[in-house]
Formats: structure tokens, sequence, C-alpha cells
């Protein structure tokens, strides 16, 4: 993991040097929001907020770089984190233990066919139903082991009918590149850089599996504190914003994207052109609840969490008001 401190100064100078468009009210000045990064690319606030021209001025922000969301819910358990991202199965396993020091303050909606079971170059797998007796790699308590546990389901297979690997981003890409896997379940940038270096082929995506639903969720004592909470929503406003740029500029976005996992840009593109929708922030909602709700009794129906969970006791709609409906 690593951290990036972006002081009031240190940002506000960086953005007056690259004639960035300054954002935001200042509201909360003082308080530090120490935020999470999922992944490269897209998956980059930082890159987002540069590329959008957005600088949240008077906010002063601490980001911590992290490979998947079951660390960014350790992180937040722990104490070291107070706005995170991640989907919705990260946080079922936490509800199912005794520590839950975060809620759920929005769901970030969109895409899932960026989220795939990859298969090397030169597989003969064809369908899902190719992967029995077989290696396939997964990240332990995300999407992708919850929709390869629903892919199997539907070709008549269960979890004990293939190999599974739990692997964390970077080894799954190492074993995936070295050929130690027979497939891999995984989201968002490492896709496009197994196609583009590999000669990955996409399997399956996800679509008509996940909601598309993942959460925006912060500590327990940011949300108490008045100070914080009025930074955060600031900080949403300003997500928000900068998604609304990134649906609006696809070909900008693409390139600069490309740029930063270093593959031609043309794969990027067409995971662009590929997308089921764009992101946005959304407000808390019954549907939302209910849809994680469904996950978390799949993974206990499964025998993968000891005891059922209630995911309502995670969500907070206290913020619904504040985000902003994207034009």
């Amino acid at each position: 993991m690593v951290a990036e401190y972006w002081s009031r100064r240190g940002f506000l100078g960086a953005g007056a040097a690259s004639g960035l468009l300054l954002a935001g009210c200042g509201a909360g000045r003082g308080a530090r929001l120490r935020v999470a990064v999922t992944g490269k690319g897209r998956g980059d606030i930082r890159l987002l907020f540069k590329a959008a021209g957005i600088v949240p001025k008077g906010l002063d922000l601490q980001y911590s770089e992290f490979q998947s969301g079951h660390l960014v819910v350790e992180a937040l358990n722990g104490g070291s984190l107070d706005l995170g991202q991640m989907s919705e199965i990260p946080p079922i396993f936490a509800a199912a233990s005794t520590i839950q020091s975060f809620r759920q303050i929005a769901v970030l909606h969109g895409d899932v066919n960026n989220q795939v079971v990859l298969v090397p170059k030169g597989s003969r797998a064809r369908s899902i139903a190719d992967l029995k007796g077989k290696r396939v790699g997964y990240v332990r308590a995300t999407t992708s082991q919850y929709f390869l546990i629903r892919m199997l389901e539907e070709v008549g297979l269960g979890w004990d009918d293939i190999t599974p690997v739990a692997m964390s981003v970077s080894d799954g890409a190492a074993a995936f590149s070295q050929g130690a896997l027979d497939a891999w379940a995984i989201y968002e940038f490492p896709i496009q850089r197994a196609v583009a270096t590999d000669g990955a082929r996409v399997l399956r995506t996800a679509y008509g599996i996940l909601s598309g639903n993942y959460l925006v969720c912060a500590h327990v004592d940011a949300l108490a504190d008045p100070e914080t909470a009025a930074v955060i929503r600031e900080y949403l406003a300003l997500m928000q914003q900068a998604f609304g740029w990134a649906a609006a500029n696809r070909t900008e976005w693409a390139d600069i994207v490309a740029q930063s996992i270093g593959v031609p840009r043309d794969y990027v593109v067409d995971q662009f052109r590929r997308q089921s929708a764009s992101f946005e922030l959304r407000p808390v909602t019954d549907a939302a609840i209910a849809s994680q709700q469904g996950v978390a009794d799949l993974f206990f129906a499964q025998k993968m969490l000891p005891k059922p969970v209630d995911v309502r006791p995670l969500w907070d709609r206290r913020f619904n008001d504040s985000i902003p409906k994207r034009d």
C-alpha cells in the first residue's frame, strides 16, 4: 500500500501549474480526509480529477492505494481510512465478523462488463462449463468470487467442481501470465493488460449477474465528526462531477487511461464502447439494500459465511440529499 498526501497547498500548487479548474466551496477546511484508491486507470479517482480539471479546493486529502475492496474494508475497520469504495461483497464478510467500523453512504453505479472470466491465449474453453476440473484464480471476498459462483451455478457446476485459487490481483496477474491458471476471474485494468500483453480472451462478462452497484463507505468516526462529514459531502459532489466529465469525454478519458495502465489506446476504447453503464453516484435506496442482501444470502447458502448476515445496519442515508443528480 502506498500513501500519498495531497495537502491544500501542494494540490493547488500543482493545479495552478497545469491550469486546472478550481472546484468546491471549501467546506470543512482543516479536516483531513483519508481516502482509498482501488486499482489503476479509470479506478484511480486522482487521475480522473486531474483529467476533469477538478481540484478539491480547501480539502486536505490523503490517498492510499489498495488492490481490492476487502483490503479497503480491513483498513476502515482498522481505523486507517475515512472513505473508501468497494463492491457489495467485502462489507458482507465484515458484517459476519465482530467489527464493522464503517457505514455504506452512497452507491456508485456503473459498468459490469469490466468484470470477466479470462482464459489464456490458446485455451480451448468456450464456455464456463469447460472450466470443470480447471484451476481458476479469483480475489477472495470480491465480485470476482461472487460472479464466478453464479456463473458456475448457471451451467450446473459448483465451487467444488473447479480448483479455485484465491490470489491478490498482482499475484493473479503473474500466475495467469505464466500459465499457472486455466482461467482468471478478475476486474478492471488487469483485463486490458492481459488481453493486450498475453493474448488473453474474455470467456464471459458479469453482465446479467452483477447489479452494477459499488459502494462508498465511511468510517463511523468520520461520520460522527461534523467537520469531516462536511468534507465528505463536498467530496461526494466532486466525485459526481468527475464521473459526469468521464461520461461526456470518453475519447479523451480513454487516452489518459491507456497511458496510465500502459496498454494500447484501442483496448481501452473498446472497453468503454462495451461498458454496460457509465459511472455515477446514486443515493441509498431500498433497492440497493435488497441487492446487497441477495448477495449476502448467496454466500451464506454456499457456506462461505459463518452465519446469516443482515446488511441493513450497514447502510446510512444521511448523504442522500447531498448527492447531485448527474446532468
